[in-house]
């Protein structure tokens, strides 16, 4: 056996032996064990979830404003000249396409609903903006192949997938409006976005998922209570015919007759201003009560489960304040959990487009001397709050107007535009020595001054001219 294990160490280290045990046949994916959110059905359930439920809808949004609040910039391989040009060109790429770059990334968000989301990348010849073809028109006219657009692929228009041998997926074929016709996009000529990879699984898994059971629940009891206060009864109808008539005499015309319009009248039976009821004579309308008295609370039911649905995607933030309860601080933690999950989806939609879509895009256009291709990088979700940000810089006894990235970091913080490094020069250069010169602390000993304000005139008089100073100096800049 040792000699067998060994005979071949090779080809056995460069072959791919297993499988992912991907649940799959013939380009459909069985992996849901409810057969109604499996593909192409599964689109319908998700989408009236994201269009019918108010919960649902609430949550969707925040999460969709909130990741249109990050940045999205481009970061340069190295400091060099030909790095920076790549990167200056990688940016204007995102930014000269049809549909703008924030509504590109608000239609990759669609994998949140539906598991996965398909886009086709259509490049273009850059000959500015007078360029008669949507093949040729851009704001610039350098001859570089960029993007024209990214558009979805509607998971709707889903009709299977296509793998390779070794279960590697190879196309998004689909078959839908408004042309009905099949149309195989080859995954090497697009992007897909997962919320899951698990078993390289090219539908991945909706964050609606685990929300679909209190929604079913839920949409029922409310569609019961509506029939309850539509009808505004108190048990079931039932109709007793008239001693001498057999309605289920199958041979009487009569009687099918009668038995027709007795069963549509308990059907229809509600209130509205064409309610009454006319019975012919002999025959009566009764209630049909249970037994029991007991009687539930279906705004308790309903709620208990919004707030399963928002659980499930971890937004029950939405929830707080709802029934009167919840804390500050535990509100906080719930937004910064929110915060952190976006952070790493978008994270995701970044590292989708810097493995498949940015290679290819340089792949066409050459750019000597660089050391590498630029990336994309997503921004904060969450912004730090600017009073914990001042405390920290305090407690760390950091100087903001010495350190060139920590101020711009700060001023990115509270929306002003970056310093340069010449102008962070001139504004605060010297500041150093402005501190230094400042009323009274000339030829000052430290150790003749006292910790105490009160008991030393001449460090309250050196605070009292600090403060000044540095009132005026914030008021110049």
């Amino acid at each position: 056996m040792a000699e067998d294990a060994n005979k071949y160490p090779y080809d056995t280290a460069m072959a791919e032996l297993g499988y992912s045990g991907l649940n799959r046949f013939n380009g459909d994916v069985y992996e849901e064990f409810l057969v109604d959110l499996r593909y192409p059905n599964a689109a319908k359930i998700y989408k009236e979830m994201a269009d019918n439920d108010p919960t649902i809808g609430a949550v969707l949004y925040m999460m969709k404003q909130l990741i249109r609040r990050a940045g999205w910039e481009v970061e340069a391989a190295s400091d060099s000249p030909a790095d920076r040009e790549a990167a200056e060109f990688l940016e204007s790429c995102m930014h000269d396409m049809s549909m703008s770059w924030d509504n590109t990334i608000s239609e990759t968000l669609s994998m949140i609903v539906y598991g996965f989301s398909f886009h086709e990348i259509v490049y273009k010849v850059r000959k500015g903006p007078d360029a008669k073809s949507s093949k040729y028109r851009s704001k610039y006219d350098d001859g570089r192949i960029g993007w024209a657009r990214i558009p979805i692929r509607s998971q709707h228009s889903l009709s299977h997938w296509k793998f390779a041998e070794n279960g590697d997926i190879k196309a998004f074929v689909q078959w839908g409006p408004p042309s009905y016709e099949k149309v195989e996009i080859p995954l090497s000529k697009g992007l897909l976005f997962r919320t899951e990879v698990t078993k390289d699984n090219p539908e991945g898994r909706s964050l609606l998922r685990n929300a679909y059971r209190p929604w079913y629940f839920k949409k029922r009891i409310e569609e019961i209570e509506g029939i309850g206060v539509e009808r505004d009864l108190a048990g079931l109808p039932v109709i007793i015919p008239a001693e001498d008539v057999d309605i289920w005499d199958t041979e009487s015309a009569e009687a099918r007759k009668q038995r027709y319009q007795a069963e549509s009248l308990v059907r229809n039976i509600r209130r509205d201003r064409s309610e009454g009821v006319v019975l012919p004579h002999g025959w009566e309308l009764k209630l049909l009560s249970t037994g029991g008295t007991r009687q539930f609370d279906t705004n308790a039911i309903i709620g208990r489960y919004d707030n399963r649905i928002a659980i499930t995607m971890l937004a029950d933030i939405v929830m707080m304040g709802a029934d009167k309860v919840g804390s500050f601080a535990l509100g906080e933690v719930k937004r910064s959990l929110l915060a952190a999950s976006l952070e790493a989806l978008i994270q995701h939609i970044a590292d989708t487009f810097n493995k498949f879509a940015v290679p290819k895009l340089f792949e066409f256009n050459y750019f000597p001397g660089i050391t590498g291709i630029p990336k994309i990088v997503p921004g904060e979700v969450e912004t730090p709050d600017i009073k914990e940000l001042a405390f920290l810089l305090r407690a760390g006894g950091l100087k903001v107007h010495k350190d060139l990235p920590l101020m711009n970091l700060i001023r990115r913080l509270i929306s002003l535009d970056p310093l340069e490094q010449e102008e962070f020069e001139e504004l605060y250069g010297q500041e150093e020595q402005e501190e230094e010169q400042a009323p009274g602390r000339e030829g000052m000993d430290p150790d003749d001054l006292d910790d105490d304000p009160e008991k030393d005139p001449d460090l309250e008089d050196l605070l009292n001219h600090s403060i000044a100073d540095n009132s005026q100096n914030y008021v110049d800049k």
